[in-house]
């Protein structure tokens, strides 16, 4: 009790630490009013969990890697090598939303910019991918938040992937783009900040950057040209938003992150209604 009230306490949906559910503003990273209840309904609780949103994010791409062998059974490859087990078929990525100059000039499919990050071509595919989502997220959920972090990863995959555009690659997936422009964010916060941590940072996320490009000229097949349009649109992402010690979540911010969102929930459920309409069509002729 402190003068005759009790104070309740709550964490901060901005900073996560301990205040009095009375203040008027944070004062630890400034919120406005961190107590309101729009603040903490359930649309803010996602974006604010950085744990919950990093799995959510490899729950969807398992399930659209599910899917995608699910709509092609007959043509998904099981070949003992490992690069080519569990692949699903062209006809299904196509469907669901792969992108590149033919799905793009031939179908008029520009939404495939989104939908492909969340396909992959094979087990060993996703699993590199999902892997280095998982390894990366957490700093950058860190550094520069949640809403921040669905906005860099959303457009570094479709920053990427118009990149490999218009260098004419004909058919593309794979969140790599996407992971590249998380991994480019997380240079200019390390290079930014500077300090014992800015360097430390600096120099394990470009060892990390300089491996993605040594395996892809290495391994064939790998699109380098989305790996580096994703990474500089992740360094332009991180520059242009800024990470927490700068500045907050703003909601021109939220905005983008709510954008990104709904935008690619879309790109996505019309890979699937599309797929599944065409599906259902060339069985009834």
């Amino acid at each position: 009790m402190i003068g005759n009230q009790e104070r309740r306490s709550m964490l901060c949906p901005g900073c996560k630490r301990l205040i009095s559910i009375d203040e008027s503003s944070c004062p630890h990273c400034g919120l406005h009013n961190p107590g309101s209840r729009w603040r903490n309904n359930f649309w803010t609780r996602v974006f604010q969990n950085g744990d919950q949103l990093i799995r959510g994010i490899i729950y969807l791409t398992s399930a659209m890697f599910i899917l995608s062998i699910l709509l092609s059974p007959t043509s998904t490859r099981f070949s003992m090598s490992p690069f080519a087990f569990l692949s699903p078929g062209d006809r299904g990525l196509l469907l669901l939303g792969a992108t590149g100059t033919i799905p793009i000039d031939k179908f008029h499919r520009w939404w495939t910019l989104l939908s492909a990050n969340y396909l992959h071509a094979g087990i060993l595919h996703i699993l590199f991918n999902m892997v280095a989502f998982y390894q990366i997220a957490p700093l950058i959920v860190q550094e520069y938040g949640g809403y921040r972090m669905v906005s860099i990863y959303t457009l570094s995959g479709v920053g990427g992937y118009v990149v490999s555009y218009f260098v004419g690659i004909p058919f593309t997936l794979g969140a790599s783009a996407a992971v590249c422009g998380l991994i480019g964010a997380a240079l200019y916060y390390g290079k930014s900040r500077g300090g014992y941590f800015g360097q430390l940072v600096y120099r394990q996320v470009g060892g990390w950057a300089l491996g993605i490009f040594l395996f892809g000229f290495l391994i064939p097949g790998i699109n380098n040209w989305a790996h580096g349009g994703g990474l500089i649109c992740g360094v332009l992402s991180g520059f242009l938003m800024g990470y927490r010690e700068k500045t907050g979540d703003h909601p021109l911010q939220k905005a983008v992150a709510g954008i990104c969102v709904v935008a690619t929930l879309g790109a996505l459920a019309w890979g699937i209604a599309s797929s599944l309409l065409i599906l259902t069509q060339a069985r009834l002729g």
